[in-house]
């Protein structure tokens, strides 16, 4: 049997052990599973692979896309340049990490904006967002990451805040915060309402619930936004290939 599985904290949001199910019944793959291990610490890895030894890839979410880079044996180029890894080949014994997020992000942000030309507010630094700045920089979009705090590299929501004009140059938000997500529905990053308008575009990584209340504020205001359901489902496919090459 194969196994392919899903490492992160906590994983009850996760919609990866019920695609790739499905995918695996779709094609009549009868010797494919995908298990869901709930890790706090990267330090588990070792003993999943080691309780697992038909393991051929992981998935890899949040909080672990960064601190799982020292334990793996090699980094594609691309991803080496992004800085954080969401998917782990494992062939021979020699752990070797990926970025698909990069590639379903860019290909279905590419697809919405249909040419249009907009600069972004990307809100938050960790994981996901290092692979949605690479995508906007190699779509040659201006961006302006945001933080808790004001760094060399990101400003804070509270600086955004005292800062209107910033919504008027930058009219694409996209969310790589965890902020609004099952069965936390009510939480969404501290964007004043008065930011949103017409003119607003919203890319929230969530993709549970389907409309999230970032999205739906910029929704009332008469702006457009997306969730991530087309975003994951272009990374795992990525995956797929990866796990199978």
């Amino acid at each position: 049997m194969r196994k392919f599985g899903l490492i992160g904290f906590p994983l009850g949001h996760s919609f990866s052990k019920k695609y790739f199910t499905e995918k695996f019944q779709k094609e009549g793959l009868d010797d494919c599973q995908f298990e869901l291990f709930e890790i706090e610490t990267t330090d588990q890895l070792k003993k999943i692979i080691a309780e697992n030894p038909s393991l051929e890839g992981l998935s890899v979410t949040i909080p672990h896309k960064q601190a799982v880079i020292p334990l793996l044996n090699d980094l594609d180029p691309a991803c080496e340049a992004i800085g954080a890894v969401n998917c782990i080949q494992i062939k021979e014994g020699k752990l070797t990490g990926y970025n698909t997020d990069y590639i379903g992000f860019k290909d279905s942000l590419e697809a919405w904006l249909e040419g249009k030309k907009v600069s972004a507010l990307v809100l938050g630094t960790g994981g996901a967002s290092k692979a949605v700045c690479k995508a906007l920089k190699d779509l040659g979009i201006e961006y302006l990451s945001v933080s808790r705090k004001t760094t060399d590299s990101s400003i804070s929501y509270e600086e955004l805040a005292g800062k209107p004009e910033l919504f008027e140059k930058y009219r694409l938000i996209i969310n790589c915060t965890p902020l609004g997500t099952f069965p936390n529905t009510d939480a969404m990053p501290s964007i004043p309402k008065e930011a949103f308008s017409e003119n607003t575009l919203v890319y929230d990584l969530v993709y549970n619930p389907a409309v999230t209340k970032l999205m739906q504020t910029c929704l009332d205001k008469g702006g457009k936004a997306k969730n991530g359901l087309e975003m994951l489902e272009g990374q795992a496919e990525a995956a797929w290939k990866i796990w199978n090459s």
